[in-house]
């Protein structure tokens, strides 16, 4: 009897075993069908990205997607070896926010090799291949933020541009998009435009320095809420009161500033969607889903008339 209970001892426990390695193996299996996709943001130090970031990783957990977040710190260099680091890893697709479009287009054209599918967001990417380019209508925020800001001086003075990184895609089109809204009135001129790289601290230094230049101006126009804080910084008490500033973005603290009346306006795009359509869209591309060439998210003209919509 005492050989039998053994037998059925060791049966039983060979059983056990036998249940919790299938279970381990199922956890496993489950794991590796989860699909890879790769962020490779310009920068996480701007609340801009920060939202886009938040908004991809509530639809990645939602949709059971395993989302890895990097982050290029506005460097090509570091973006590439990012990209080249998604591609050895055989990840399932890439989101990309160019830190240049230009220089991006070698990585992703080696993605395209691999058979990696590749989504835009917010920038271009230049001379290569991309599954969807997901992004506001930069152009047209441009336009309406020349409108709110010739409507906040009265059609009349001087003006200058705090320009974005040179070679995005963002930063090209936010300046079309004022300079053509801004030749509507021919009582404002521009007096100077130099980049300041959508970077709050850049832009105090930059606009402390313009209006030294250009003591007669009476309108900044920004192409990031970042750069129009660091203006407005750099004016002071004059900020919304003998200088009006705009801004684009609609961040935290951009919707702040324009409750508190030391900017005019600002472009509220919505970061949080265009993270969410780029996680959906590179899904859609993993399936072998048709997915759609461009896809725009709205952007809205925040002044102090419609602001309480906006505040958190």
């Amino acid at each position: 009897m005492t050989s039998l209970r053994s037998t059925a001892t060791i049966a039983t426990m060979t059983a056990l075993v036998l249940a919790a390695t299938a279970g381990c193996n199922r956890e496993s299996s489950a794991d590796a069908s989860q699909p890879t996709v790769v962020l490779s943001l310009s920068t996480l130090n701007n609340p801009f990205f920060v939202e886009l970031r938040d908004g991809a990783q509530a639809e990645a957990d939602a949709k059971g997607a395993d989302l890895q977040v990097v982050d290029a710190q506005n460097d090509s260099a570091t973006q590439a070896n990012q990209l080249q680091t998604a591609d050895s890893a055989s990840t399932d697709a890439v989101i990309v926010n160019p830190v240049d479009s230009d220089a991006v287009g070698a990585s992703v054209t080696a993605l395209n090799g691999s058979s990696i599918p590749v989504v835009a967001v917010d920038r271009t990417v230049t001379g290569a291949d991309v599954a969807s380019f997901i992004a506001s209508d930069n152009v047209a925020g441009g336009k309406q933020a020349a409108d709110a800001l010739a409507a906040a001086i009265g059609g009349q003075g001087q003006v200058i541009v705090l320009q974005g990184v040179a070679g995005t895609s963002a930063s090209r089109d936010r300046g079309q998009g004022f300079a053509e809204g801004i030749a509507a009135y021919p009582g404002i001129t521009v007096v100077a435009q130099q980049t300041a790289a959508f970077d709050r601290a850049t832009a105090l230094d930059v606009t402390t320095n313009l209006l030294q230049a250009n003591p007669g101006v009476v309108g900044v126009f920004a192409e990031n809420d970042e750069m129009a804080l660091g203006a407005v910084q750099a004016l002071g008490d004059r900020a919304g009161t003998d200088v009006q500033v705009a801004g684009f973005d609609g961040t935290t603290d951009g919707i702040a500033a324009v409750q508190a009346g030391t900017m005019v306006a600002t472009i509220a795009q919505q970061p949080g969607d265009l993270g969410k359509l780029a996680v959906d869209a590179a899904l859609a591309a993993i399936a072998g889903d048709e997915v759609e060439a461009t896809q725009s998210v709205e952007v809205v003209t925040v002044t102090k008339d419609n602001v309480a919509d906006f505040a958190q």
